[in-house]
């Protein structure tokens, strides 16, 4: 998205040059970068972005490993009175599996149950896959990225390094 476009000192084609500088070449000078001009404060060109957009992800293969590391994010979480921490995961790559410690946030643990959109009871989830699980500590946020990592002891040392990070 070539933003700003609106501006009375904007040129297309100065941003399009040097994008050809790195090898980015612009669509619309015979290349395979799609450049679509848009203004944000004027909602010019959205469409097309969006068009574009489409477009490009119907032309490529792009797959998640269910077999990669397990990462992606969470949706929604709460505290139920009867079940406590319940986080609904939606899995991006890799697959999660009923004992895998997680870390969101600030919030980890083992899981000890997972369900899908139904309220079934489901081992594993693969990617493109929401499930609500059991077993944090803690409500993490929504749009948190989570991922699985070894042991607790992994979990607790990661979460120890980020919480020196946020006080410096």
């Amino acid at each position: 998205a070539m933003n700003k476009i609106d501006k009375p000192n904007a040129d297309p084609n100065r941003l399009k040059q040097q994008l050809a500088e790195i090898e980015l070449v612009p669509d619309d000078w015979d290349g395979d970068t799609i450049v679509v001009p848009i203004s944000a404060k004027q909602k010019i060109g959205l469409d097309d972005l969006l068009e574009a957009i489409l477009l490009v992800a119907d032309n490529m293969e792009i797959q998640a490993n269910p077999k990669g590391k397990v990462i992606g994010t969470v949706i929604e979480a709460e505290i139920d009175k009867s079940k406590g921490v319940v986080a609904t995961l939606l899995v991006q790559n890799g697959t999660l599996e009923i004992g895998d410690t997680v870390v969101a946030g600030t919030a980890y643990g083992k899981l000890r149950a997972m369900f899908d959109y139904r309220g079934r009871k489901v081992r594993k989830a693969e990617p493109s896959t929401p499930v609500s699980v059991m077993g944090l500590n803690e409500v993490p946020s929504a749009g948190e990225i989570f991922e699985v990592l070894d042991n607790e002891k992994e979990a607790r040392q990661l979460l120890s390094e980020r919480q020196q990070a946020a006080s410096t």
